[in-house]
């Protein structure tokens, strides 16, 4: 994918809480499109290799989530933060890490990444199929500007992560502002 490109049509499988469920766990299945998630506004999309992952929990997931105001200065509307896990792993990592401005997108089976081009091996950590590495600003379901990781391969023995971090999209932000 490149600037300029139009986000893929996928459905998204998520899970959404409803009191009315009841009981211990009162979700229920909710499928979200593509336009569901991007038709006219201006977000912040990042993908990352995995829920509860070191590099993502630590310094990417929590860096969008505190920048948030920042972004939103700048014109941001949303902030997503897309896996190729499912909609419960991902509900339960929002959840662990207290999230208020970044929404998650479960892309359980992988469909979204694949039509994006990051899908990727990582069997070499006993992950299967992830997502690369990735940030883009998207207006209107079409990418604005795109940071990919250095390095797209399968079973890459590092996890690249700079380009993608929170603080070079507000600075490419922050410079297209000023232009």
């Amino acid at each position: 994918m490149k600037t300029n490109s139009k986000l893929p049509d996928v459905t998204f499988h998520t899970r959404v809480r409803d009191e009315s469920v009841g009981g211990p766990n009162p979700y229920r299945w909710q499928d979200m499109t593509t336009a569901d998630y991007f038709a006219g506004k201006r977000v912040i999309l990042f993908s990352l290799p995995g829920a509860f992952t070191p590099t993502c929990s630590t310094y990417q997931l929590p860096g969008f989530e505190k920048g948030f105001p920042e972004f939103a200065a700048q014109g941001i509307d949303e902030i997503y933060c897309l896996s190729v896990n499912d909609s419960f792993v991902m509900n339960q990592w929002a959840k662990a890490q207290g999230l208020e401005n970044v929404q998650v997108i479960p892309d359980g089976s992988g469909e979204f990444t694949r039509r994006m081009g990051m899908l990727v091996r990582k069997d070499n950590l006993g992950f299967g199929l992830r997502s690369w590495r990735y940030a883009a600003i998207v207006t209107n379901g079409v990418i604005e500007a795109w940071f990919e990781e250095p390095g797209l391969m399968d079973n890459c023995p590092e996890d690249p992560y700079g380009v993608s971090s929170p603080e070079n999209v507000l600075a490419w932000l922050k410079t297209a502002k000023a232009a």
